[in-house]
């Protein structure tokens, strides 16, 4: 009998078998670990920019509100069918240019809060989600500007310590059409900006965006439509909710990436749970439901709260000083001084 070959043969079967053991504790510790890189949600508000300079004021009402994140939104501008981003302009509201951002993320940061920094694109007369282009001259053109436009907001992004930087908003048919553009742009990123990174997609297309696997979120503008009545109850919109639960968290599990509302929120006028960009071309006239608003955050917050694969979101939208709105703040999406601002800010206590 060969007692060295054998107590040899035995010493490789149990290194074998510890080896595989450690390999089924690190995979257990990495899926944990991508739910609990935030114990604490992020809890935030999107901050409209500024018109004019500000003060410490705003901010320090947005963390009033138990909020710990907000949300900056330089906007560049394009004209339907052409492919230059126009960003930084003078002409620009304070907040939309470098000086406002830079000063604004500052004053957040002296307010105790963290900042996700999402420069999004306008086009007049149009939206982002249906930006195409025919031919491959003008999608290289747009491509470059786009880049330069994105990598001039991350640069301050980096050197003003932001946390979180959004990378795109919306672009239906361009993040669908362009994955190589986009998953160059996002290593590109990377390289630059030691922060985390997320995209923004449109409520309606999530599932198709082809490139959550190169980001740290799963970004979702989540403006679901739920509910047609004037004052849908918070019950009623929760039992809404449900099979959206469950398609975010098996999409979550698919993906290994937790679900972030990079956008949610309600005008607060009747039927505000339902197609709320129909209700955006008749929102002046659309009779005032503060207590609408309130159950559609009640029911929102209620639902996602707790959620494991949920890792919180930005209501749309905060006015600083008052300052930004489009002549119908009563209507808007702001719960500044309406009754949603109290439940916002019970949810924002407990997340």
């Amino acid at each position: 009998m060969n007692i060295r070959n054998n107590t040899s043969n035995h010493f490789f079967v149990k290194k074998k078998a510890l080896l595989f053991f450690f390999f089924i504790v690190s995979l257990f510790l990495q899926s944990n670990q991508l739910f609990s890189q935030f114990s604490n949600k992020l809890d935030g508000i999107t901050m409209v920019a500024p018109p004019k300079a500000i003060g410490e004021a705003p901010l320090n009402n947005i963390s009033d509100m138990n909020a710990e994140w907000v949300c900056l939104v330089p906007y560049g501008f394009v004209r339907k069918g052409k492919t230059e981003v126009q960003y930084n302009l003078e002409r620009q509201w304070w907040g939309e240019r470098e000086q406002g951002v830079r000063e604004s993320i500052r004053l957040a940061k002296q307010a105790g809060l963290m900042v996700m920094l999402k420069p999004q694109i306008y086009i007049p007369g149009g939206w982002v989600g249906e930006l195409t282009f025919d031919n491959e001259k003008d999608w290289q053109s747009w491509e470059v500007s786009f880049k330069a436009f994105t990598l001039f907001w991350l640069k301050i992004a980096e050197e003003e310590d932001v946390e979180l930087f959004c990378i795109g908003t919306e672009y239906k048919l361009f993040a669908q059409e362009r994955e190589k553009f986009w998953r160059s742009l996002i290593d590109e990123a990377y390289n630059q900006y030691c922060g985390m990174i997320t995209y923004s997609s449109n409520w309606d297309g999530f599932e198709k965006i082809p490139f959550w696997d190169a980001l740290d979120y799963i970004g979702v503008s989540t403006y679901f439509p739920l509910s047609e009545e004037k004052t849908p109850s918070v019950d009623a919109l929760i039992k809404k909710w449900e099979p959206i639960y469950d398609d975010f968290k098996a999409f979550s599990k698919k993906i290994k990436k937790p679900i972030l509302f990079t956008e949610y929120g309600y005008l607060s006028v009747d039927g505000c749970a339902g197609k709320t960009w129909e209700l955006e071309k008749v929102v002046k006239s659309t009779p005032i439901n503060e207590q609408a608003q309130a159950n559609a955050i009640e029911a929102i917050l209620s639902t996602f709260g707790e959620a494991e694969f949920w890792a919180g979101g930005f209501l749309w939208k905060w006015f600083p000083d008052g300052m930004g709105h489009e002549g119908y703040p009563k209507r808007d999406y702001t719960v500044q001084q309406k009754i949603g601002q109290s439940t916002l800010k019970k949810h924002y206590q407990k997340l």
